[in-house]
């Protein structure tokens, strides 16, 4: 809708620079353009001339000067035609991605390491994203860059050596508790011996050169990790498309970056500095990115730049990269983008760096390496329990969506670089603005249907509407364009506030409008309304990854 609306001002002052603005309160209108915009090299197209030719065009049914603003109201009969389409769940989407390609990389947890709460953010924002890009007609190739190389896992390896029993590890119901037990008790350990930080980085240097016993140990790490992820990836409902579906981890790379290496050194982008090889940037614009320490060990620059090469050559030159990674690393990403426009890989408008604030205590910043985290997995078992609770259909499914639904909605319906002070009662929110309202809204529209004749099919006739009707199918109309401006925003919440809009001006018509036992004509537009209200609710919750039950 808003494409046509837009064609017609640029048709008419013959200008591709409009921008077109949308009212909040309903009463200024649909859409508004700012009177300076107006102003082109044809002095007589004054703007009484302009609201004249507007007042013309079929797509409009009012068109007024307010203020500084020419405010339009679209046309009855469009609304109509659209509500006839929603109603039967023939939603047209934008297919602006027609032929382009996108790596959206998210989730990203570390091997041997808890998928805390902290993780829960990169994985439904992404995933909240790779979706919308779908749907707005792009091919989206979904990565997860798993965390499973690098100096850490010689601290690992070392405290399963020294500390650790496999078989213990092997048989517990969550391996990696136990490998977090290790790993923090390495860091106790090594605050009281210093050369315990010696012995971890011998042990990288084996795991690096191929050492037997380094690669067994490594190895067991990475599928005792993956009991945990599979399973927590499983209750999100979350997946990726890249490499069998576990997606390209850093390891994939260990034999990609000998290459860079040398492309870096023939392009002369390397310098040593304290033994180190570190690329320094134009004006000092940026810090030096260390690239290989002074042991010769490789860092998480050196494997992203062998993955971004490679995504280069897989995907092609065209492809855009967006990395789904917490704001704390924003210097990093800046730094790694900049490396590869210094090495003609990649133009500044293909990497984008979404970021996300953290979950944070209210005494502070989380810590894997102190303990002081919490389990994502007991965030979630946590959410299931009370929404049985809360739920009436006695449906332990039911209740699994419901939980879900109010975990993903608590953290979507904010912009994303904000940072979230964690709270079970927030966390886990059922009422108000949050995931279960949603919910519980689709299943009043389907009890609404079931107990009803309506027929999707049969054409509305262009009826009067009374003001709450008109509210709701004015909301409706701007479905489709806050899908694809929440995608190219990157921005989840936009969508969300949509959707709780429409769900508090459907619920106030619900209660003010009798639905079923309305007269003929007004029976036939109400049922329309509900149903294209159902099927947007639906589609709009099913990209944030949400579900949505028929009865709660």
């Amino acid at each position: 809708m808003k494409k046509h609306i837009l064609s017609a001002f640029e048709r008419l002052l013959e200008t591709k620079s409009i921008t077109l603005l949308e009212p909040k309160q309903e009463s200024l209108g649909d859409f508004a353009v700012h009177m300076k915009q107006l102003q082109t090299h044809d002095t007589t197209l004054t703007p009484e001339i302009i609201i004249q030719k507007l007042k013309k065009s079929e797509l409009f049914d009012k068109v007024e000067k307010k203020d500084e603003f020419i405010n339009v109201w679209i046309a009855k009969k469009l609304l109509f035609e659209q509500l006839n389409e929603f109603a039967g769940n023939k939603i047209n989407f934008s297919k602006i991605g027609v032929g382009k390609k996108i790596v959206i990389e998210y989730s990203s947890p570390n091997i041997a390491k808890p998928f805390t709460i902290g993780h829960l953010r990169s994985t439904i924002i992404g995933d909240a994203i790779a979706n919308l890009y779908e749907k707005i007609g792009y091919s989206v190739f979904r990565d997860n860059h798993v965390g499973d190389w690098g100096t850490q896992f010689g601290k690992q390896i070392y405290a399963i050596k020294k500390w650790g029993n496999e078989d213990e590890i092997s048989q517990a119901k969550r391996p990696v508790k136990l490998l977090v037990d290790l790993y923090v008790k390495f860091h106790k350990e090594a605050e009281k011996h210093a050369y315990l930080e010696n012995e971890a980085r011998v042990w990288f240097q084996k795991l690096e050169s191929g050492d037997s016993e380094a690669r067994r140990l490594w190895q067991k790490c990475i599928d005792w990790s993956w009991v945990e992820f599979d399973a927590i990836y499983k209750t999100l409902n979350v997946s990726f498309t890249e490499n069998n579906g576990r997606g390209y981890g850093e390891s994939y790379f260990e034999n990609k970056m000998v290459p860079i290496i040398e492309e870096l050194k023939n392009k002369k982008l390397l310098v040593e500095s304290d033994g180190a090889q570190l690329v320094f940037f134009p004006n000092d614009s940026y810090p030096p990115l260390m690239i290989i320490k002074n042991d010769g060990a490789t860092l998480y620059a050196t494997r992203d730049l062998a993955t971004d090469k490679f995504r280069l050559e897989k995907y092609g030159k065209d492809i855009v990269i967006i990395n789904e990674v917490g704001a704390e690393q924003s210097l990093y990403f800046r730094q790694l983008y900049a490396v590869e426009q210094l090495l003609g890989w990649y133009s500044l408008d293909q990497r984008i760096h979404v970021k996300h604030g953290l979950y944070r205590f209210k005494t502070g910043k989380m810590s894997t390496r102190k303990g002081d985290v919490i389990w994502l997995e007991d965030v979630l078992s946590e959410a299931i329990e009370r929404a049985k609770k809360l739920s009436n259909s006695g449906n332990d499914d039911v209740a699994k969506q419901v939980a879900i639904g109010a975990i993903k909605w608590n953290d979507l319906k904010r912009g994303s670089e904000q940072d979230i002070v964690f709270d079970w009662d927030d966390l886990l929110n059922m009422q108000g603005n949050s995931g279960p309202y949603l919910q519980y809204t689709f299943a009043r529209i389907c009890s609404v249907l079931e107990k009803s004749d309506f027929d999707p099919s049969l054409p509305l006739n262009d009826t009067k509407l009374n003001d709450k009707e008109y509210t709701v199918l004015r909301h409706i109309s701007h479905f489709t364009d806050v899908v694809e401006s929440s995608a190219l925003q990157f921005a989840p919440h936009i969508l969300c506030n949509y959707l709780y809009e429409l769900a508090q001006k459907f619920n106030t018509f619900y209660e003010k409008s009798p639905i079923l036992k309305s007269e003929k004509e007004s029976k036939q537009l109400r049922l329309a309304l509900t149903s294209a209200t159902g099927n947007v609710l639906k589609n709009g919750l099913g990209l944030l990854g949400i579900e949505s039950p028929n009865k709660i």
